[in-house]
C-alpha cells in the first residue's frame, strides 16, 4: 500500500513530494468512506479515490473516518474538480483493479512507480520520495540487509517490499529464505513480535509508526532496502484526469501546502507513544 510505497528525515525529499490522495482533511473538508462499486462519471457530483487504509500515516482509520497524507491530498483533487471526494478501501493487491474495472477514478495509496504497474495503469508526477525499510526484534542477529539472506520474511502483499524479496525476475542481491504476505502491515508486525518471521520490510514512514507503538520489542535498521517515488495511478488513457492531478501537485508543492501537510504528520509521527 503501497507499493506506498519514506520518511522525513534523511529519507524524505520534500523537493520531491508531489500529489498523495486524501480523504479527510483538517481544514474543513471530509471525505467519506464508500463502499458502492459505482466510480464518478465525468459528469457526476463525485471522485471516487481507492486506498488501503492500513498504511499509517498515509491513510488510516481514525475516528470512524479513513484520514492521512493522502487522503488531504485527494480532497485537494477532489475540490479542484468540484466534486466530492468518495474513498474505498480495499485490499492493496487490488487497487489496480480498482482502476481498471471503473471502480474508482484514481487510487492513492502510497504505491510506488515501477516499469510494471505502469504497463496498467498512468502515474502522476511523484510526489514522495520512499524506501523499503527492515524491522527486526529488539536483539536481532539481523544487523544489516545482507543479513536477510536465507531468513523468513514478512511482507505487505503486492507491494514492492514483496517484489523485492520475492525477486520473481532475479534481479534482488537480497535472497530470503521464504516469504509470508500479509493483507495489513500491523499483521505482519506481530507475527515479527511473536517470532513467526524473522524481519518485516515496509516502507519507512510506516515502519517508525510500527517501531514507536512497539517500543523495546521491535527496531527499525539504519540499511534500506530500497528507494521509490510514489505518484497518484489513473486509468490508462485518463489524460484529462492525470493533468488535472499533476496540476494539483505542483501547485501544492509550489505554494507550501504540501510540505506542511507533511510536516503536521511527521510531528504526529514524532509526538505519538
Amino acid at each position: 500500500m503501497r507499493k506506498m510505497k519514506n520518511v522525513f528525515a534523511a529519507v524524505v525529499s520534500v523537493a520531491m513530494l508531489l500529489p498523495m490522495a486524501a480523504c479527510a482533511n483538517p481544514s474543513g473538508s471530509t471525505g467519506n468512506t464508500n463502499t458502492s462499486a459505482n466510480a464518478a462519471s465525468a459528469s457526476g457530483s463525485t471522485v471516487t479515490m481507492s486506498t488501503n487504509a492500513e498504511f499509517e500515516p498515509f491513510e488510516y482509520k481514525a475516528g470512524g473516518k479513513i484520514v492521512g497524507i493522502d487522503v488531504e491530498l485527494s480532497n485537494k483533487i477532489a475540490a479542484k474538480l468540484g466534486k466530492k471526494l468518495q474513498v474505498r478501501d480495499v485490499d492493496f493487491s487490488a487497487l489496480i483493479t480498482e482502476l481498471q474495472s471503473g471502480k474508482c477514478d484514481f487510487v492513492a495509496a502510497g504505491m510506488t512507480e515501477n516499469a510494471d504497474r505502469k504497463k496498467n495503469v498512468d502515474f502522476s508526477v511523484p510526489y514522495f520520495d520512499a524506501t523499503q525499510s527492515i524491522i527486526v526484534r529488539k536483539g536481532s542477529a539481523i544487523k544489516s540487509r545482507k543479513d536477510l539472506n536465507g531468513k523468513k520474511v514478512g511482507v505487505q502483499q503486492g507491494t514492492t517490499g514483496d517484489d523485492y524479496c520475492t525477486d520473481e525476475k532475479h534481479t534482488s542481491d537480497i535472497k530470503v529464505g521464504s516469504i509470508k504476505r500479509y493483507n495489513k502491515g500491523s499483521d505482519a508486525v506481530s507475527d515479527l513480535i511473536s517470532g513467526r518471521v524473522d524481519a518485516v520490510v515496509i516502507d519507512d514512514y510506516p515502519a517508525r509508526k510500527f517501531v514507536s507503538k512497539n517500543v523495546g520489542k521491535i527496531t527499525k535498521l539504519s540499511d534500506a532496502l530500497t528507494v521509490e517515488h510514489y505518484a497518484v495511478a489513473v486509468k490508462k488513457g485518463n489524460t484529462s484526469l492525470l493533468n488535472t492531478i499533476n496540476g494539483v501537485i505542483k501547485e501544492m508543492k509550489s505554494n507550501g501546502e504540501l510540505d506542511k501537510i507533511v510536516a503536521k504528520y511527521k510531528s504526529n509521527l514524532e509526538n505519538s507513544d
